[in-house]
């Protein structure tokens, strides 16, 4: 079957399409034919070994799998003896990240526990966007305890993750600002946002508004600055942006919150048949459509990840892969 592999760190330069051997289907694991997957930030991190700390956890010299892509969406081709949610033919979308990643290729086997049957109403595309993006941005919005009627705000609302948090928080019955760029203002607004912040041209710590829950998707503020935007016992959350913010946030924000009484945590998100499932219930009922901005072949993959990682994506970067030339 036809990759795209890495065997050094580096650019996307170093990524290459190459013949390799099909997966070998496992007892517990399930073979993919992959219709589509999608770039996130992890894949360029994960290629780039940024920050260095992850060559303690994926190879030190070299990387330890050699195919990137965790988001994958396509038809179940064969299952192992032990697997019983799925049978060959069944529509999934999957995410991989912790079963050695490889979507970035024709076929891949991973357990069962990674995948769910793909939402009714989206095409394959579309469903290869959701699972690490949406999960990430369910994930943080339950750590802040999100209820309904509170204000809550993402900051890099137009991004993979912040595209599904707005929608998300929407329906969970949340007030929802958005901040994004000039550019992104419209599709923020198309996709439920109440209120729209252009960062450009207003900073949200500053204008004297209160949120109960803030999403740090992208962008730095200090922590004291997003105290300042928080209400008295409000919540901050990061899932993203920054590494200085990230290690900021690890470091001073569990004191921050002894001390002030706001809470102020930093997640990684983890994956998870059943919001992945949550997710699909949220999709096919209307009340979540992913924003793609572009699609690429999977032989331009490395294309694709120049494009997201110079930041200017609305929405998520999807990866249509051919079999024999053909979708």
């Amino acid at each position: 079957m036809q990759a795209i592999v890495y065997h050094n760190y580096g650019s996307p330069d170093v990524l290459k399409l190459e013949e390799v051997q099909k997966p070998v289907l496992q007892d517990n694991e399930v073979l993919v034919k992959v219709v589509a997957a999608s770039t996130a930030a992890g894949d360029w991190h994960l290629l780039r070994a940024d920050p260095f700390l992850i060559r303690f956890m994926f190879g030190l010299l070299r990387p330890k799998y050699k195919i990137l892509g965790s988001d994958v969406a396509g038809r179940v081709e064969a299952v192992g003896r032990n697997v019983t949610e799925f049978r060959p033919g069944d529509e999934v979308f999957g995410d991989l990240s912790m079963s050695g990643f490889g979507a970035f290729a024709e076929y891949v086997a991973a357990p069962e526990n990674a995948f769910a049957l793909k939402p009714t109403n989206l095409t394959f595309e579309q469903a290869a966007s959701v699972p690490v993006s949406a999960v990430t941005a369910l994930q943080g919005l339950r750590e802040g305890h999100i209820q309904p009627g509170q204000k809550v705000l993402i900051n890099g609302a137009s991004g993979g993750v912040g595209t599904f948090a707005v929608q998300i928080a929407k329906a969970f019955g949340a007030e929802v600002t958005a901040v994004c760029s000039t550019s992104k203002v419209e599709m923020a607004r198309s996709i439920g946002a109440d209120h729209v912040i252009d960062y450009t041209q207003e900073d949200f710590t500053q204008n004297g508004e209160h949120y109960d829950l803030i999403l740090a998707v992208n962008g730095y503020h200090p922590l004291s600055a997003y105290q300042r935007a928080l209400s008295p016992k409000g919540a901050y959350v990061i899932t993203g942006g920054s590494t200085a913010q990230m290690f900021e946030a690890m470091l001073l924000a569990p004191w921050r919150s002894r001390k002030d009484g706001q809470k102020m945590s930093n997640i990684l998100a983890k994956p998870n048949q059943k919001d992945l499932v949550f997710m699909k219930e949220l999709i096919e009922a209307g009340k979540v459509t992913p924003v793609i901005d572009r699609c690429f072949p999977l032989r331009y993959v490395a294309d694709a990840i120049r494009y997201l990682e110079a930041g200017h994506a609305k929405g998520k970067v999807v990866i249509a892969v051919e079999h024999n030339g053909k979708p």
